[in-house]
């Protein structure tokens, strides 16, 4: 098994290298699809199986073949890490135990290893010791545990029990957020039954950062028919890394008695670092907070907490079934996490997390957190001090943002798009991609880099830019032929 380990982290810092040219496998998806099928067989059970070491031989050379090599320096697309040994290693012992966490006789040490990690989270949060949290699959599940609660303690404000009376019994709710933030703020209104239009986009400034200014005014503005449900703000937006101004927000929420989340999916592995933590000062006056570890720190996915600043605001969430947890074991001491999710199994991905902690210390992450930091601030460096690039913002955490400047503005967008995927199948670098407002308001498509692969060098960043500058060059030239 550590040997499976092994093979598929090689290329981690300190782990060795690997041999493929690009962080995607060769050639175009579909032809990638096709070798991975053919490797598998015919797509149907066979009666007498490979045997446990013939398929594991099969699937993970599968997996490395044509997989995505995060080790790769050239790999800064996403917000996904390369996993360190240490987690990946912890995870597999936690798989073998198959504990779970809803009661305590699902699984005795893992529900302990949660709540130690909890108080250790909350801690690093600043929370106070009546904070509480829960681990969830994902960013998006953290939003949306927090939208939940956030929406049940709004109504109960309005006197509804909004679980037993439904959705409907609450007049006009609103959720006021950047218009950065994450997709998944809309998507968790819409499953809420709260409905995507409760969404209430506020403008960003420069830095593209959530101005408290436009929010409050919204506030006022807000008919006292609506139920405002709570203001997110996003510490670390998924592009640009931007941290919105979280004392400002919490002292509007305070005053209007809402409910303040932060989406710290991204920035939450800032608080390792003391060269950065202050980025996400004014964290600790959250009502809750999500945090993603496995971005800025470096576990497997997935590895998500959702921290509230009251445990109390788990209430809503708490359920007595007969055979999990009845009242007089959980009174004896053996009741578990079932309370404080929406699931029921649930593994115990805390013990990757603890066991990481351990191992590196807030320190060791850190300066992880810091390494990365500083090749996004060298490549926008890099990108500012080049004529044909374009820097259109990042540099706050580990992620920078710009285009590659066509003679012509009408050919910017397909240009941008095509050098992307042309890197991505024939050279070494595979690049992010979003837009951005240009000066005259137009919505133009840019490229991303995310580092966090502290083990890049800036040799390696400067490298990925020629890369870009040449690409650039080709395809620009190749459509002025085409298109004129």
């Amino acid at each position: 098994m550590l040997r499976v380990i092994n093979l598929m982290t090689a290329g981690f810092p300190g782990a060795g290298g690997t041999d493929r040219s690009g962080p995607l496998p060769a050639g175009p998806p579909a032809q990638v699809s096709e070798a991975v099928a053919a490797a598998l067989g015919p797509a149907r059970l066979s009666e007498d199986g490979l045997g446990a070491a013939g398929a594991l031989r099969l699937v993970t050379g599968v997996l490395v073949d044509h997989g995505l090599n995060l080790t790769h320096p050239g790999a800064l697309a996403h917000l996904q890490p390369a996993p360190l040994p240490v987690a990946v290693a912890a995870d597999v012992f936690a798989s073998l135990g198959n504990a779970s966490l809803d009661t305590y006789d699902s699984g005795p040490s893992a529900v302990a290893v949660e709540r130690w990690l909890i108080r250790l989270l909350t801690g690093l949060a600043g929370l106070t010791t009546r904070a509480d949290g829960v681990l969830t699959p994902g960013g998006s599940l953290s939003n949306l545990m927090a939208l939940l609660l956030a929406r049940d303690a709004a109504a109960a404000r309005r006197g509804i029990d909004v679980r037993r009376s439904g959705v409907a019994s609450l007049p006009g709710p609103v959720v006021f957020c950047s218009e950065l933030a994450h997709f998944s703020v809309h998507r968790a209104c819409a499953v809420l039954g709260l409905g995507e239009d409760a969404v209430r986009p506020v403008p960003v400034d420069g830095a593209h950062r959530l101005r408290p200014e436009a929010l409050a005014a919204m506030l006022r503005e807000l008919p006292p028919e609506n139920t405002p449900i709570a203001v997110v703000a996003t510490a670390g937006t998924t592009d640009f890394g931007s941290v919105d101004p979280l004392p400002e927000l919490a002292e509007i929420t305070s005053e209007h008695g809402l409910w303040l989340h932060v989406d710290a999916a991204y920035g939450f592995g800032t608080l390792f670092s003391d060269r950065l933590s202050s980025r996400l000062r004014g964290i600790e006056l959250a009502d809750s907070i999500t945090g993603d570890l496995h971005k800025l720190g470096w576990q497997p996915a997935s590895a998500s907490v959702l921290l509230l600043a009251e445990g109390s605001s788990f209430t809503p969430l708490h359920r007595e079934v007969a055979y999990l947890n009845p009242a007089d074991d959980t009174a004896a001491g053996f009741g578990g996490l079932l309370g404080q999710t929406l699931q029921t199994t649930r593994r115990p991905d805390a013990v990757k997390i603890a066991t990481t902690l351990l191992a590196l210390g807030r320190g060791g992450l850190g300066t992880m957190v810091e390494d990365c930091h500083d090749l996004a601030r060298h490549a926008a460096g890099r990108v500012e001090d080049h004529p044909r690039l374009r820097l259109v913002g990042g540099g706050t955490l580990t992620t920078v943002v710009f285009r590659f400047q066509t003679v012509r503005i009408e050919h910017s967008d397909l240009v941008n798009s095509e050098l992307r995927r042309r890197l991505s199948q024939t050279g070494g670098s595979l690049l992010g991609r979003t837009t951005a407002r240009d000066e005259d308001g137009t919505e133009r498509t840019c490229l991303k880099l995310t580092f966090l692969n502290p083990a890049t060098t800036p040799d390696q960043v400067d490298e990925v830019l020629a890369e870009v500058l040449a690409a650039g060059a080709v395809v620009e030239a190749e459509m002025t032929e085409e298109i004129g």
